[in-house]
């Protein structure tokens, strides 16, 4: 199972890396034909911008594994231990059960989207819509891979290797 998730988790960031690579050789190709000849290319700010969607929705789940969002744990930490299992435990089901309506939400919004074609690609709206379902569907995964150790302890992975060290949440009691 380890394994599995280390896959995942290596998968998720190389997809990353490879829109990141590619938005950057086209923005820096649209720059360079802009200044040399005069002409740029008509896709590129559409093709980046698609690049840049995805990339928020498919990086949340890695963002949110390492404990990389914003949190507020002011209450939390004036709970006692059970109390904060408690808390983490219902925040954690609140986050599944909106994740799920998000994914459900995005199905709808890409069909909807499905006839219509992006100006300068002329690529199905679909493709850019799917970056909402796909990207709340890893944050389910990422969640239920990380949900035990946050629930019981406060900790997320290590940002360092995921080896299944991890890192506690400030303010989360150890043990």
């Amino acid at each position: 199972m380890k394994r599995l998730e280390h896959l995942f988790v290596l998968l998720n960031g190389w997809a990353l890396i490879a829109m990141l690579g590619a938005m950057t050789l086209i923005v820096g190709a649209n720059i360079g034909l802009r200044y040399l000849t005069g002409q740029s290319l008509s896709w590129a700010d559409e093709a980046a911008r698609y690049l840049m969607i995805w990339m928020t929705f498919s990086g949340a789940g890695l963002a949110l594994r390492y404990g990389g969002h914003v949190a507020i744990t002011n209450l939390q930490e004036q709970l006692p231990n059970r109390g904060q299992q408690v808390m983490r435990a219902v925040l954690a089901l609140g986050l599944l059960l909106f994740f799920g309506y998000m994914v459900h939400v995005g199905i709808q919004y890409a069909q909807r989207m499905q006839f219509q074609v992006t100006p300068a690609l002329r690529l199905p709206f679909l493709y850019v819509y799917a970056a909402m379902p796909v990207g709340f569907s890893l944050l389910i995964v990422h969640l239920c891979l990380i949900a035990r150790p946050f629930i019981l302890a406060g900790q997320f992975k290590s940002r360092a290797s995921d080896d299944g060290t991890a890192d506690t949440m400030p303010g989360a009691a150890s043990g």
